[in-house]
């Protein structure tokens, strides 16, 4: 068993197996990514088209239910998914979002989101954002008094 597992909340198991199952797709993604003050997305993945996808990854009813800002990431993404495990009432999730059945080793696409063209100046903000992110992460790894 990997070790790391039990150190990880139910949520970012979900989001572990989502992001290795993105990359089957040539799909990068980013975890816990902040498009704006204010908001925090779960998974954040840029394709290789330049497709921009949220992933909320939700544990249990009550997380779900907790959650009253996700409309709020829709204007920041192509498509929106929620990812769940085998266990969450699917019916509780809007019909018009995509769904990803996932645990903490891969994951599967069951039905894609709509998908809503982001503005080309707000795609190119988003795609600069998730970059520098993803450099100043890899920078901190290398050098974590920084």
């Amino acid at each position: 068993m990997d070790e790391a597992l039990p150190l990880m909340q139910a949520g970012q198991l979900l989001a572990r197996g989502v992001s290795r199952h993105l990359l089957s797709h040539n799909f990068t993604s980013l975890e816990e990514f902040v498009p704006e003050r204010g908001k925090r997305v779960d998974v954040m993945a840029l394709g290789p088209k330049g497709e921009i996808w949220v992933i909320e990854c939700k544990s249990s009813r009550e997380d779900f239910m907790a959650d009253h800002k996700w409309q709020g990431y829709l204007e920041w993404c192509d498509r929106f998914f929620w990812a769940v495990d085998d266990q969450f009432p699917l019916e509780l999730l809007p019909d018009e979002t995509g769904l990803i059945m996932a645990d903490a080793y891969g994951a599967e696409v069951v039905r894609m989101g709509p998908e809503s063209k982001l503005a080309p100046a707000r795609r190119k903000k988003i795609t600069l954002k998730f970059a520098r992110d993803v450099a100043l992460r890899h920078q901190r790894l290398r050098d974590p008094r920084l």
